[in-house]
């Protein structure tokens, strides 16, 4: 049984999230929030929050995974919004060390829409616990050499997107990223749950990951990264795609990653802006609205709307290196896939684990999840797709 708020004319969008919650009492939960035209529409959650079967609450933030990145590519439009960094600008001109390994003329374009090669980071980090270290991983980063020539293909930065606009925000804001976040979005919008970094006052705030058995035990991760690659293979064929599992393991799979518990305090509290934000599907809700209304929200302005447009325009299409599907990249963001239903101006990021939101601003219409079960694929399952899809359609019949 659903908690919170439905709008009448969104009531498809609960009855699609009731329906992916676990029978199991403690078999996980999710919430759901929607924007129409700047109106929360929808704002509910229900299951639970562990496997205790404690209920999920009103303000209960879960792990999101990818949908980190969508978060941090608003910060960096914000920043390049304010005048402080142009697209086109080199990395190098803000981070000097990052010009080492032939890497003096990838843009900041080229990194927002994974054209700058680097993201291999199994070839940068010996363990997989590196990644909690921000200085480890930047320098990592600096040190680096592309994997192909900056520009020439695509390849999806799983994990190392992150950083690298991470870095970016905190030399050109003065602060860390996780305070950068909250005075540059969460504090003007008034958020409930933004957080990359998790603070310990807001741990108990927390819903734990619930995985499948197949997580818990079935073999090291790049035995089951190849049998999903395997299981994938029939499917892409029927599209005429093709699945690369050697570089999936090369951007999803640092060494030592089975031995990471993503339940951890020492893992959500660390920063990973690609990968570990902790989020209400609130949160993510009102931001998008943002970006759906031309970057204003209730009388808050933190984007021109040429800044929201050129966010949005698709800059590479066609299947990358990493991600066996075409994700019409944008400048942080991708497309919003639906079922018969088009949102061709749609953008935003789904996650591993099935978390996810995007912004249409044909529509005005926004739309996050936010969910601790399940696991789908490394980026995202059909769950936020059917939820978007219900909401898309109830903002057409408005």
């Amino acid at each position: 049984m659903l908690q919170g708020f439905i709008h009448p004319d969104f009531q498809r969008v609960a009855d699609a999230l009731e329906r992916q919650l676990p029978r199991s009492g403690r078999g996980g939960g999710a919430a759901v929030c929607v924007y129409h035209r700047g109106e929360k529409v929808v704002d509910c959650w229900g299951g639970s929050l562990d496997e205790d079967g404690h209920a999920w609450q009103e303000d209960t933030l879960s792990l999101s995974y990818s949908t980190s990145k969508g978060v941090a590519s608003t910060m960096m439009h914000i920043l390049v919004d304010r005048g402080l960094i142009d697209y086109e600008d080199p990395v190098c001109e803000y981070w000097p060390e990052f010009a080492s390994g032939g890497k003096h003329e990838i843009t900041l374009r080229q990194v927002m829409c994974h054209e700058a090669g680097l993201y291999d980071i199994r070839s940068m980090i010996d363990h997989g616990r590196r990644m909690l270290d921000w200085r480890y991983m930047t320098e990592a980063l600096a040190d680096a050499t592309p994997v192909h020539e900056p520009g020439t293909a695509h390849g999806y930065h799983a994990f190392t997107y992150g950083w690298l606009i991470g870095e970016l925000v905190q030399r050109l804001t003065g602060k860390p990223y996780s305070e950068a976040l909250e005075s540059e979005i969460a504090q003007p919008l008034g958020l409930d749950g933004l957080y990359v970094g998790l603070p310990a006052h807001q741990m108990h705030r927390r819903a734990h990951l619930i995985l499948p058995d197949l997580m818990k035990n079935g073999g090291s991760a790049i035995d089951r990264i190849e049998r999903y690659a395997k299981g994938m293979k029939g499917v892409l064929r029927l599209a005429r795609l093709r699945i690369d599992a050697a570089a999936l393991a090369q951007a999803l799979i640092p060494r030592g990653m089975d031995e990471i518990d993503f339940n951890s305090e020492a893992f959500v509290s660390a920063s990973i802006p690609a990968a570990n934000g902790m989020f209400t599907a609130r949160s993510l809700a009102r931001m998008y609205a943002l970006l759906a209304n031309d970057g204003e929200l209730d009388g808050v302005r933190l984007l021109k709307r040429e800044t929201v447009w050129r966010a949005a325009e698709v800059q590479n299409t066609g299947v990358g290196r990493v991600i066996p599907l075409p994700m019409h990249w944008r400048l942080g963001y991708h497309r919003v896939p639906t079922f018969g239903v088009r949102v061709p101006n749609g953008f935003g990021h789904f996650g591993f684990g099935g978390s996810g939101a995007w912004a249409d601003p044909d529509r005005d219409l926004a739309v996050a999840l936010t969910l601790n079960s399940g696991v789908g694929t490394p980026f995202g399952d059909l769950r936020m797709v059917r939820i978007g899809t219900a909401a898309a359609r109830a903002a057409d019949r408005r």
